[in-house]
């Protein structure tokens, strides 16, 4: 990445609001606080010299420009404050952090905690598995099957599994890095993530000439924005900015910079094309 978000945002002048409490709260303070994922490679993580990094950070330095702007701030100060994925939702809720710019699956469950902005992208479970391996679901039978545990993605596989009738033992995993670590080392036989982290992964892979990335998805998932449950004005705020990244090209340059690696698919496209209209 060419320009690090730190030096983006110090850069940049900011446009636009966020919700009620939160954002007075930010205008009182002068400060926003946004949580990153350190382990969602390319999509949220960490640099070797700390700095944020991937696809929704560098769309949330775009949100904060405009709550910058909404709130007629001089001097906002935007922090990045690291979470992971046990403790993410728990970080909005409790206002430690006043959005989530991590790799976030919108669930109606999740819902239940927090609101979601409108999608920022589409992603899908899918797998890296042996470069002679059989890439039908029955082929899976009797393998070792990786996955990080508490993630959406470990819901779909397991009932993937069941549905197909397809029996094959789980292994779960603390962190991609250490299930990709397993792939390579031959202690299981495929592994299961969002296509996005997958990619990051293959590519970072120094066995990556042993594996190939499944063209197949067990299912479509759109992310988000993560913000304060009920926070309207906020959702509002926020909405509008990406709404307007959508209109004016920059969803797609953001993706080409974080992920120069991946080609939009069919439902990312679909995305484009599809994505709120402002008045």
């Amino acid at each position: 990445m060419r320009t690090t978000l730190l030096t983006m945002i110090a850069a940049v002048s900011l446009a636009l609001p966020a919700t009620a409490q939160t954002l007075d709260r930010i205008k009182e303070t002068g400060q926003l606080n946004l949580g990153y994922r350190l382990d969602a490679k390319p999509m949220s993580y960490a640099l070797e010299t700390g700095e944020p990094a991937g696809y929704t950070p560098l769309v949330c330095v775009r949100v904060a420009q405009a709550i910058t702007n909404h709130l007629k701030l001089d001097d906002l100060q935007v922090q990045f404050v690291p979470v992971d994925s046990t403790d993410r939702f728990e970080k909005v809720v409790n206002g430690e952090v006043d959005l989530h710019c991590g790799a976030a699956t919108i669930t109606m469950e999740r819902r239940a905690m927090v609101d979601f902005s409108v999608p920022v992208f589409i992603d899908g479970t899918s797998l890296i598995l042996r470069k002679d391996a059989g890439e039908q679901f029955s082929d899976l039978a009797g393998k070792k099957l990786g996955v990080r545990r508490a993630t959406t993605t470990e819901n779909a596989l397991v009932n993937s599994l069941t549905g197909a009738a397809v029996v094959a033992e789980v292994v779960r995993f603390a962190d991609h890095e250490a299930g990709m670590a397993a792939m390579e080392s031959g202690e299981i036989d495929a592994y299961f993530a969002d296509q996005s982290i997958l990619v990051g992964l293959y590519a970072s892979s120094p066995e990556r000439d042993q594996f190939k990335m499944s063209t197949d998805i067990l299912t479509v998932e759109k992310q988000g924005i993560v913000m304060a449950r009920g926070d309207s004005e906020l959702r509002d705020v926020v909405d509008k900015a990406v709404s307007q990244m959508y209109a004016n090209g920059q969803m797609q340059s953001i993706l080409k910079e974080a992920i120069p690696s991946l080609t939009p698919g069919i439902a990312l496209q679909a995305l484009y094309m599809v994505a709120p209209i402002l008045d």
